[in-house]
């Protein structure tokens, strides 16, 4: 495709206004986990503390997450997500007064969880619009769209975490939650305004058939790549920080982590530049595949500038295979539970990172950064594992289901923008 894919998408009638608006929001949500750390450690002096809210925030998130998505499926994006804000700016005006106050950490904890349970999940959101705004003769603007996605989110959690780091570290870490739930809610609130491009509400019929898709063996695969690759990124974050200070050079921790962002992002706008012939389960195994033949060179570097050179190789892998997570989850599942299908795979990878960030410690303590490296190559294999396993899947769920579905009074089925030979499997 020309340079000019990314300018045609965004030209789609309501598509600039909305992922515009939706990237507000996310670089707000990239600042609340980290914010909140600035917030409970500037107070109590403790970073236990503020590990508890956060983890309380982390946890919240990713439970909550779904049931909210379930409720926007149910009753549509532009009912759902404005009460969804104000609760969200109510709990971090809590938050706020309960670490003023000083109060214990098991109520400061509390206050995280209301944070984390109220917090919309913006890109989930995002996505379902494009799903719905790109159908019939436009559904090969897909992958286009969810790269463009994948380069917001990934913006947004470079300029988010910098830009809370900055104020709290000039001494205000209660502006940086401020400013995180003013972001959240101003831009949420503008995306929700945007009714042309809202997803159209299922009837209820409808959704009770649709359910059925997300507990589909097909879409639990692609849960299970999402909690892979959460693990992958939890792991790295902790190895690659341990290297770094086992080879004296602790400063070069943040600029490995930059190239490796830089990288994914150059090669995120790349493969969302051209239409692709092979089809996704057939990219999504050699992404897998190239990921973890990647993931085994981190044993080889025995420098900071020789594991550079491997982040730069992993890290211009991982954009696509996001992008591919997120378009065959669009034809596995029905369109009615949609939203939720998005939610829960980011809540596997959040899950899959809080955890792997945990055990990840252990492995370094215990066996030094080529632990943690471990952790990140097997995980990584696991993905490229099941990639494999699902290539020469015929059919997914969602073609399945559209095939029962009613016809129209001319006899053909309703549309479903169903993709022949898609992944994963039944």
């Amino acid at each position: 495709m020309p340079s000019a894919t990314y300018r045609t998408l965004l030209r789609t009638p309501g598509a600039a206004a909305f992922f515009l608006t939706a990237a507000v929001g996310r670089v707000g949500i990239a600042m609340t986990s980290l914010g909140i750390v600035w917030l409970v450690h500037g107070q109590t002096d403790s970073y236990a503390d503020a590990g508890l809210v956060t983890g309380g925030f982390a946890v919240a998130e990713a439970l909550a997450g779904p049931q909210l998505a379930r409720l926007i499926d149910r009753f549509g994006q532009t009912r759902v997500l404005p009460p969804a804000l104000l609760a969200h700016a109510a709990s971090v005006a809590t938050l706020l007064t309960l670490v003023a106050d000083g109060s214990p950490s098991w109520l400061m904890t509390a206050g995280g969880m209301l944070v984390g349970a109220t917090i919309p999940q913006l890109s989930a959101l995002s996505a379902a619009r494009w799903s719905a705004l790109l159908r019939g003769d436009r559904a090969a603007g897909l992958p286009t769209a969810f790269a463009l996605e994948s380069l917001s989110n990934a913006l947004g959690y470079l300029a988010g975490p910098a830009l809370v780091s900055t104020i709290g570290a000039g001494g205000h870490p209660t502006l940086g939650t401020v400013l995180a739930a003013v972001l959240v809610v101003v831009g949420g609130l503008a995306f929700a305004a945007q009714h042309r491009t809202a997803p159209p509400v299922s009837a209820f019929a409808e959704r009770t058939r649709a359910r059925g898709s997300l507990l589909r063996p097909g879409f639990a695969v692609l849960v299970g790549h999402n909690l892979a690759i959460g693990v992958y990124f939890g792991a790295m974050q902790v190895s690659v920080t341990a290297f770094a200070v086992e080879h004296g050079a602790p400063d070069a921790a943040a600029p490995l982590f930059a190239v490796s962002s830089s990288s994914g992002l150059l090669a995120g706008w790349l493969y969302g530049l051209r239409r692709w012939r092979a089809e996704p389960r057939v990219q999504l195994a050699a992404g897998t595949a190239g990921l973890a033949i990647g993931s085994l060179l981190l044993f080889a570097a025995d420098s900071p500038l020789g594991l550079g050179f491997v982040m730069v190789l992993t890290g211009a892998a991982v954009p696509p295979v996001l992008v591919l997570f997120s378009l065959l989850a669009e034809s596995a599942v029905h369109r009615a539970v949609l939203t939720q299908a998005f939610t829960w795979l980011n809540s596997a990878g959040a899950a899959g990172a809080a955890g792997a960030a945990a055990f990840s410690g252990w492995a370094v303590d215990t066996l030094g950064a080529p632990g943690g490296f471990a952790a990140a190559t097997t995980a990584a294999a696991t993905m490229a594992v099941l990639a494999a396993a699902g290539i020469r899947a015929r059919y997914g769920p969602k073609q399945q289901l559209a095939r029962q579905e009613p016809t129209s009074a001319q006899g053909q089925p309703r549309d479903e923008n169903t993709m022949p030979g898609s992944w994963p499997p039944t």
